[in-house]
């Protein structure tokens, strides 16, 4: 484990260092759910999976940008599944962006979630990791020496102040409607980026709120994938005291997994703010 997470700070650096200064358009390509691939999506996939290709103890690695999944070492037992690069349509624009990680073993269930981890590429190279015996996920920062220096552990206040609403508002249910708009009739302030962790990653620095990505008129199924994002964050906010849902279950880890790319709507939280959302949603 501690071999998979010094690679997840390696790439981490390379991929940073890579931002600064890479081609910014498109290719050719789409990825397994239909998206434009950016060149940097590409090459941060590219990056992570060198860097991975090198562990013995990795058995396959799954990317939102690989169609299959990648076999490495059949007799392995961990199975990454990975969003290289976070975000990626908010480069051009100077956003913060991310690595989201997640590590399984044997299999790709939510049960089977040993680990997870993410990056956040902005003013700063921040790394927060979670791991399934140490329970509270830490913030590790990168120093003047490129090392990354252990800050704090992260622990979310049982209410937030913060609203990060995702999706089309068009598309929204009214149900979903009118639960946003309570939660600004209560003095909820609006932060949302586009960039799921810039924003999730604010909510849980800041002690609490809500991120929702509901699912919509266009999309029923939500749009975040189930593997790559929503697990690993699920993984992280439950460590730290927060709470999730789909609006159906009582928690994103509860979720059963039928595909490589399976995406779902997801609310991650304060236990206040889920327990809200919960009620309005008859859960």
């Amino acid at each position: 484990m501690n071999e998979i997470l010094d690679a997840i700070k390696n790439v981490s650096i390379k991929i940073s260092q890579t931002i600064k200064y890479a081609d910014l358009g498109y290719s050719q390509n789409q990825n397994a759910t239909g998206d434009n691939q950016l060149k940097l999506d590409v090459l941060s996939d590219e990056i992570i999976t060198t860097e991975f290709s090198k562990i013995a103890s990795i058995k396959a690695l799954v990317s939102e940008e690989k169609d299959e999944v990648l076999m490495l070492n059949e007799n392995a037992k961990f199975i990454i599944a990975y969003d290289p690069l976070d975000g990626s349509s908010l480069v051009d624009v100077n956003f913060a962006v991310g690595s989201i990680f997640g590590i399984y073993e044997n299999e790709l269930r939510p049960e089977c979630l040993v680990a997870a981890a993410y990056s956040v590429y902005g003013p700063r190279l921040e790394l927060v990791i979670c791991e399934k015996n140490n329970q509270a996920p830490c913030l590790y920062r990168l120093d003047m020496g490129d090392k990354f220096a252990k800050i704090k552990e992260l622990k979310m206040a049982e209410k937030g102040k913060l609203n990060a609403s995702g999706a089309t508002q068009k598309g929204w249910s009214k149900t979903h409607a009118s639960f946003i708009k309570s939660l600004f009739d209560e003095g909820y302030r609006l932060r949302y980026s586009g960039a799921m962790v810039a924003d999730l990653h604010q909510i849980l620095l800041k002690g609490g709120g809500l991120f929702s990505y509901p699912a919509t008129s266009d999309c029923v199924n939500g749009k975040l994938r189930v593997l790559f994002e929503v697990l690993p964050f699920a993984f992280i906010y439950e460590n730290a005291g927060g709470a999730t849902t789909d609006g159906v279950s009582n928690s994103l880890l509860s979720i059963k997994v039928e595909k490589t790319h399976q995406t779902t709507p997801c609310f991650f939280g304060s236990r206040y703010e889920i327990d809200r959302l919960k009620s309005a949603y008859n859960v």
